[in-house]
């Protein structure tokens, strides 16, 4: 019974090299391996009941036999109300608006509006998931304050205000007949949730830079998981992109500058818990397009997700007893309550300006406004946190844009040309 404890508490040290602060070798229950086995667990005691269930009712084949007041509810859950769409473009986003009869005027002002928007939700976003998880609260002359360490929290305070946006929106507006099971929902929401930790955990370890260069370059594993789950094939340059952001952000990685603080040094943990959340990451937008097959919105999609992920994150909590003790926390500092206020309504706003955007300007567009973000959000940090980046770093993060920037130039034209392509002949997919 003692050597687990004593694993556990070894491994925060087994890099090489790796130096972390002395808050975050406390007791090995802080080590983020084993948070993240238990909130599995927690997970689990919610997921294995589910999937007996949904087994159960199919076996007795529900949809003929079931009757009673609770029999809407089980059909919706376990088995849908509509058979897949033959076209995967049935389900997906709505078509976008044309300028048919707005004014040049009026186009300028919706991408102003659209782009300061996503600018405005997500840097501020980024700026407060990093004050919350590096920096401490209530610190005074004598005392040196104490730090939020429950990602978990964080993650549950997003998903319900999501949650709560996406029902107001579903029930104010005039959406598709939804006929996907809601289980089904559960997939994403799971990935979701896990890489929504890791990517809060990580800030722990990594410095925020490193975090939105790792973010750029999923495009590898999203790709990597497209051939696993949906089969999906790509073209050369899609491969060359990959190949470039891998090369700029090993750059940057690799990069050593001479002023470095522990709150700046890339550790292990903070590299293994970066590749979760690409990996979940990766495994949620590829499922949430496998999804899209059945005939929903965008908005519905965003609903589904997050009543699971409350679910999901309220259950573990309570079974962990962490919801009183962060409840307690943000009694304790109201600084840090107006901030994971703050931070879950940029979230929820952000995902809303994501819908729109899209909408009405494409794909494309919203892609540009987001490398455009990404990078603003490395100079923002750098600002306000103190980072600093090397003369190789910098041109590995130039690499890693002009390969997005390429990436976009690319699809674009490919788009173009499909077009024109004549009848029967199918493009290739791509991310």
């Amino acid at each position: 019974r003692f050597c687990l404890p004593l694993v556990l508490a070894s491994l925060p040290t087994m890099a090489i090299g790796e130096e972390i602060a002395p808050a975050l070798q406390d007791s090995w229950g802080d080590f983020w391996l084993f948070r993240f086995f238990v909130n599995a667990a927690g997970y689990a005691s919610i997921v294995v009941p589910g999937f007996l269930l949904i087994q159960y009712f199919k076996r007795r084949n529900y949809l003929e036999t079931g009757r009673g007041i609770c029999f809407p509810v089980i059909k919706s859950c376990v088995f849908g109300s509509e058979v897949k769409s033959v076209h995967q473009d049935d389900g997906s986003l709505p078509p976008r608006a044309e300028p048919t009869e707005s004014s040049t005027a009026r186009q300028v002002f919706k991408l102003l509006f659209c782009a300061a928007g996503l600018q405005a939700s997500y840097l501020t976003w980024g700026v407060l998931q990093e004050r919350v998880m590096t920096r401490t609260y209530g610190a005074t002359e004598t005392d040196p304050g104490e730090k939020f360490k429950d990602s978990q929290f964080l993650v549950f305070m997003n998903r319900i205000l999501a949650f709560t946006v996406a029902g107001l929106y579903c029930a104010l507006t005039k959406q598709p007949r939804h006929g996907a099971p809601m289980y089904k929902y559960s997939f994403a929401s799971l990935s979701n949730i896990l890489s929504s930790w890791c990517q809060y955990e990580a800030l722990k370890y990594i410095s925020f830079p490193t975090q939105v260069l790792a973010k750029a370059s999923k495009v590898i594993p999203v790709m990597m998981m497209g051939k696993l789950v949906s089969r999906k094939s790509y073209e050369y340059w899609e491969y060359l992109t990959a190949a470039l952001i891998s090369v700029g952000v090993s750059m940057f990685l690799l990069s050593s500058a001479p002023n470095r603080t522990v709150s700046t040094v890339t550790t292990f943990s903070g590299i293994v818990l970066l590749a979760g959340y690409i990996i979940f990451d990766s495994f949620t937008s590829n499922w949430q397009d496998a999804l899209f097959t059945y005939k929903m919105s965008p908005v519905q999609m965003m609903f589904g997700v997050n009543v699971f992920s409350c679910l999901f994150t309220v259950g573990s909590l309570l079974e962990q007893g962490a919801l009183l003790e962060s409840l307690r926390f943000m009694a304790r500092h109201s600084e840090f309550t107006a901030h994971a206020v703050l931070l879950s309504v940029c979230s929820a706003c952000g995902q809303l300006f994501i819908f729109y955007t899209i909408n009405q300007f494409g794909a494309a567009v919203f892609t540009i406004i987001m490398t455009l973000r990404q990078a603003f959000a490395i100079l923002l940090s750098c600002l306000i946190y103190g980072h600093t980046v090397t003369v190789v770093g910098g041109l590995g993060i130039a690499v890693v844009f002009m390969a997005l920037f390429l990436r976009v130039y690319a699809r674009s034209r490919m788009k173009k040309r499909t077009k024109k392509l004549p009848p029967g002949e199918t493009p290739v997919q791509k991310v």
